[in-house]
Order: structure tokens, then sequence, then C-alpha cells
């Protein structure tokens, strides 16, 4: 099979549109000339290495793409894709495994850019618990686990509402990167079923501030919400794809419950007991 690479003109102005921005917004923004940047997208001017990376930049595109992008003006990658196993990351897996400890005793997942788990705590298990094993073996997608009729779906008790939630997330990251891996598992959390109806606005109930995840363990009902980080700066594909979601009680009740459920020594436990009070 014959991979056609098209011109980085065509590519630049793609970005540009997917951007919502005019020639004269872009060049502004960049500092270059209206009429250069119009040449340089029709192909009648060939970009520096440095503007390619410049328009990159101003144009939001992932490093992922920016190397795509010097790959088509005929240049090297600027930015390097390593494990995260490589021994150049170790400060940086160093700096994950410290904020998943330290978020003990609630859940907190890592994720890359496909939203495959990385890593995860221990008490992420409380919300995994009862999931399929095929969907729990490597490379899981937490995507997956949260909407698949066999993940933990059937243990949430506002599924409308958290699936529209994920799926605005998905849908704003396939819009960001026009991927299309991240375009078929759109497609393909949109075919599964839910048991109930996705909001067509999220209206929020009295005193609310964010969606929760709402889910039974046991006899008991959980209620979280979640914080994402991602490294400041990275200049490694890899580094610039990981994402830190860390899960943090809704309520008091929430949080003396998983206080408990750990000191118990419940982490990893295959089971719904109740957890002793």
């Amino acid at each position: 099979m014959t991979t056609i690479q098209r011109p980085v003109g065509e590519l630049l102005r793609q970005w540009r549109e997917r951007r919502r921005l005019s020639q004269l917004d872009l060049s502004i923004s960049a500092e270059i000339s209206t009429r250069h940047l119009s040449f340089v997208e029709t192909g009648r001017a060939t970009p520096s290495r440095a503007m390619v990376l410049r328009l990159g930049e101003h144009l939001e595109v992932p490093l992922r793409e920016q190397n795509q992008l010097l790959l088509a003006a005929g240049y090297a990658p600027a930015y390097q894709e390593r494990k995260l196993a490589d021994p150049d990351l170790g400060a940086a897996r160093a700096a994950v495994r410290q904020v998943l400890a330290g978020h003990e005793p609630y859940p907190a997942v890592v994720v890359d850019r496909y939203w495959n788990l990385v890593d995860a705590n221990g008490s992420t298990a409380i919300l995994t618990e009862g999931a399929a094993p095929a969907l729990l073996a490597e490379p899981a997608n937490v995507l997956r686990l949260a909407l698949h009729p066999d993940g933990i779906s059937p243990r949430v008790l506002n599924p409308g509402e958290w699936r529209a939630d994920l799926l605005a997330r998905l849908r704003r990251q396939v819009e960001s990167t026009a991927d299309p891996e991240l375009t078929a598992l759109l497609e393909e959390m949109r075919a599964y079923p839910c048991a109930e109806p996705e909001p067509e606005g999220q209206i929020p109930g009295r005193g609310e501030i964010f969606v929760p995840l709402r889910i039974r363990h046991g006899d008991a009902e959980l209620s979280f919400f979640s914080t994402v980080a991602t490294f400041g700066a990275p200049l490694d594909v890899t580094l610039s794809e990981l994402a830190i979601e860390s899960f943090y009680p809704a309520d008091e009740a929430t949080g003396a419950y998983l206080r408990r459920w750990v000191a118990a020594g419940r982490i990893g436990a295959e089971h719904t007991e109740p957890v002793p009070t």
C-alpha cells in the first residue's frame, strides 16, 4: 500500500480552518505577513523548519501532529516519542507515581491519548469492581470500562449525564487532534447502549457545580468529581499525551466510606461487601 503524503501547506490550512481562524488572524498571531502565509498554504512558498514550528504552536497543534507537519515539509521530527519506561523519563515516572500514591485513599488513573490505562493507584479498584476481565486486560481502555455494558456502567446511578460528559470530552479531543483512531473510538462509544437518555444540555441541580459520577458499591451510593492534570511544557510526545485523572469524594459520606474501605484492606479485593462502619 502506498501512503500519499499531503503537502505541508494543505495540512496547515486544514489546521487553521479547524481552529476557525482566518489567514489574517493567524498571520497577526504568528507575526508573519498574510501574503507569505497564503503562499505557504498554496505551496507557492516552502516554509522553514522554524516557520512550521511557529505556525504549529500558534495553531495549538499537538506535538505528534507537529512532527507530521515537519515531515510533510521535508524536515526531521522535532519531538521524540519515548516509552514511559525509558530511563530518560525516570523523573516523570516518579512524579506520576507520587501523585497516584499521594491521592490515596481516593482513586486516580493515568491514561494516554487514546484513553488506555497506563497506571492507577490501588483505590481505583473500588470503581472497576465487577467489570468483565476482558475489559481489564491490557491495554485496558478506560472509556470502554466506563461505558461498555460489561464494564462499570451497570453500577452507575446517573448513566445518561455521565455518559454525555465523557462523550463531550472525547468529541473535543477529536476536534482538537483530528485523529482517526480517536474518531473511531468515539463512534464505538456512541454505539454502546445506555440505561437512560443523555441530557440535551447539562442543567445543574440545586447546589451542583460539576457533573458527578454516582456509582453503587455494595449497598452504598458513592459520588465523585474529578480533576485532570497534564505535564506543563512537555517536549516529548509521550509525556504530552499523558493525563492524570484524580477522583475526589463529592460528599463527606463518600470520603468516609473510602477511608474505611482502604483501612479495612479492601484495595484490589473483588467483592462488593459493605464496608464496616
